[in-house]
């Protein structure tokens, strides 16, 4: 095969799941739309938003008289905060995340894309910038969403647990991290925390599985990490239960205690919730840190 057809080849082999996901994402983002209020705020700009009764702490000045003079009270006219927000995504693509306890669910993976795909429709519909670690800046606009969706479709990394790469985001913007977590800790905990040092506020999405939760095997069983690196063999699959769950809930306390001293949130997701629940959360959350 030449070197064209092999590149050819190559590229509609990358690009075959990027339609799909597309799709995916828009129709979850289009569920949320409804219930999203956008994320204005009242600020300094050009554009009117709203007109609001004065309060007994606002200037004179500030009174709309022509609006006033319709009404017995005194009205302040507001315009629209007109500086958009930067919002740039983690999502671990490592082979961890290719894990799904059943058939009929989707990955942590796929979940993941899905999910920051979907806000980033929301987000770049709503006039913000979004970028994707390690390499895309925060940028606004429909090319934008292109470049991310064909990012997102990318082969899975090869290791098998992923953790942030070592990004310096825009000081005073907003992050998500959507990950199992699972990967180094030190290197989140590092990675959050000179985020937090430029003023960074962000989200951490704890995607799991529930088998993971759960923990249901019993007797002889072979656990085996995703890529292959990792393997255990027991006859009795019961007697690790309690010491994976204390693991696991170990791994939890490290999250809420880093999202508390930096600032952060913290939001639980399990692939066989309805992924619409989980993005309008995170809409919401995103909304509040903003008007902090």
């Amino acid at each position: 095969m030449s070197n064209v057809a092999q590149f050819r080849a190559d590229a509609e082999a990358l690009a075959a799941p990027l339609p799909a996901l597309m799709a995916q994402a828009e129709h979850l983002a289009a569920s949320v739309l409804p219930g999203a209020h956008g994320r204005r705020r009242a600020g300094l700009g050009d554009e009117f938003w709203q007109y609001r009764q004065a309060g007994p702490s606002d200037a004179g000045a500030r009174i709309d008289w022509r609006r006033s003079g319709r009404s017995d009270v005194h009205f302040i006219r507001e315009t629209e905060w007109q500086a958009a927000q930067a919002v740039t995504l983690w999502i671990d693509t490592s082979q961890a995340m290719g894990f799904s306890g059943h058939k009929t669910r989707v990955s942590k993976g796929a979940r993941a894309r899905v999910l920051g795909l979907a806000l980033a429709v929301l987000l770049l519909k709503g006039g913000e910038r979004v970028g994707l670690m390690p390499d895309q800046p925060a940028r606004a606009g429909r090319a934008q969403l292109d470049t991310l969706a064909y990012a997102l479709s990318a082969p899975a990394a090869s290791g098998d647990y992923g953790a942030p790469p070592e990004t310096l985001l825009p000081p005073h913007s907003q992050a998500v991290f959507l990950s199992d977590f699972f990967g180094p800790s030190e290197v989140l905990r590092d990675t959050v925390g000179r985020a937090a040092d430029r003023g960074v506020r962000g989200t951490l999405v704890h995607v799991l599985d529930p088998a993971e939760e759960e923990f249901p095997y019993q007797g002889r069983s072979i656990f085996e990490s995703m890529a292959g690196a990792l393997r255990h063999e027991t006859l009795r699959a019961n007697d690790l239960q309690a010491r994976y769950r204390d693991r696991l809930a170990a791994r939890k306390d490290m999250l809420t205690a880093l999202a508390r001293a930096t600032g952060w949130q913290v939001l639980q997701h399990h692939t066989d919730q309805p992924p619409a629940q989980a993005l309008m959360s995170l809409w919401q959350l995103l909304d509040a840190g903003r008007g902090r």
